[in-house]
């Protein structure tokens, strides 16, 4: 099927995998997909204050989770550049709305991490407000993947971070990142608990996507949701 043009109605590739209702429209959900992030992904802007924002100008999805859940890493194998976004190994480094270019059709945007336990009151709470106006204010913002670690129960600030996207009606869902990691068991219950979060907010999508960027695995669902997502090609 690779490299094959497959026929999807505007209202499946429009909803996504969720509107997916037979093998044929799974598989060219899944090529789009893999047709988006083929595209070069390129760096462009930087932004530390909300007035420093670049025009919005196309649809655009925000990643966004807690300090050292991976989120550098998703980035990364999504767009097939090792070094892309950048690893660091000092959680809570980031501090800045830093913006990608994905062959013209889609933004995305990798979000300060948030939780770090050794940051200081007045850090956490400058993140809450950049955040909070740059979700609130951002017209072109089509989604933010909430992304919650596969090896760790859900955290206090996580839970804050669902609320904040609700009062902000920001449509996110949740990625669960590091499956890899987890124990069978726990991944199973971690599953269920993120669509029972993801239920119990009225932003959230209904549904989970599980993901390693070790391995790869949910790599080509989650390039498929977002192209549903993009500017047509």
């Amino acid at each position: 099927m690779t490299g094959q043009f497959l026929p999807v109605h505007p209202a499946v590739l429009a909803g996504g995998l969720s509107e997916a209702r037979t093998e044929q429209d799974r598989a060219a959900l899944l090529e789009a997909g893999r047709l988006l992030f083929a595209k070069p992904c390129e760096f462009f802007y930087a932004s530390q204050k909300i007035d420093q924002l670049p025009p919005a100008e196309g649809p655009e999805i925000a990643f966004c989770g807690r300090s050292n859940v991976g989120k550098s890493s998703l980035v990364n194998a999504l767009t097939g550049h090792n070094a892309l976004a950048r690893v660091s190994h000092t959680p809570g480094r980031t501090k800045q709305l830093n913006f990608f270019n994905l062959g013209d059709r889609l933004t995305l945007v990798d979000m300060p991490g948030y939780g770090y336990a050794q940051a200081s009151k007045a850090v956490k709470e400058d993140w809450q407000g950049l955040m909070f106006d740059f979700l609130r204010g951002r017209p072109t913002l089509r989604r933010v993947l909430l992304l919650l670690d596969a090896r760790i129960e859900t955290k206090p600030a996580d839970r804050m971070a669902m609320e904040l996207l609700t009062d902000a009606a920001v449509p996110f869902q949740i990625v669960v990142t590091k499956a890899d990691d987890a124990k069978p068991w726990w991944l199973k219950q971690r599953i269920a608990e993120a669509e029972e979060l993801a239920r119990s907010h009225t932003a959230g999508h209904p549904m989970v996507l599980v993901t390693s960027s070790h391995t790869g695995g949910g790599i080509p669902e989650l390039r498929a949701e977002m192209a549903s997502l993009a500017r047509p090609a």
